[in-house]
């Protein structure tokens, strides 16, 4: 991974600090589940990086090895990857599932945090909620 000083680097968390990097972060989360046998993961790494330096200071972008946390993989409902999930103020608010373009997760990171005061979620991140996380929050 290249570095320069202005960069933060995506750092790979796994299910003894996710608790810590991603539900009590203050700052919104953009979590990438993937794999590195993953052609499509391995496609979507260029973007993130590119993602994570348009967010550098206003937003966290983490990678999770899905294959090496299943039960991570499990709790979050991953059924496919490469998948993001877009967590404020430890909750999740979005979804994306699949390869997209920097612009399309920055279009997503943005319609999520512009809202992150309101109780109203978007419609398909408010199912996404109801459906992978209804009634549990994942303490590990």
């Amino acid at each position: 991974m290249k570095m320069n000083q202005e960069k933060k680097p995506i750092i790979e968390i796994r299910e003894a600090n996710f608790e810590c990097e991603v539900l009590r972060w203050k700052q919104p989360v953009l979590v990438a589940f993937s794999a590195a046998w993953s052609r499509p993961c391995r496609i979507l790494d260029s973007v993130l990086e590119e993602v994570a330096d348009a967010c550098a200071g206003r937003e966290k972008v983490v990678r999770i090895n899905a294959d090496n946390n299943p039960d991570l993989s499990l709790i979050w409902n991953i059924q496919s990857i490469p998948t993001l999930l877009y967590f404020v103020d430890g909750k999740l608010h979005g979804r994306i599932v699949g390869t997209a373009s920097k612009e399309a997760i920055l279009s997503k990171l943005r319609s999520v945090t512009d809202g992150r005061d309101s109780k109203t979620l978007n419609s398909d991140a408010n199912n996404e909620m109801n459906t992978t996380t209804k009634d549990k929050e994942p303490r590990l």
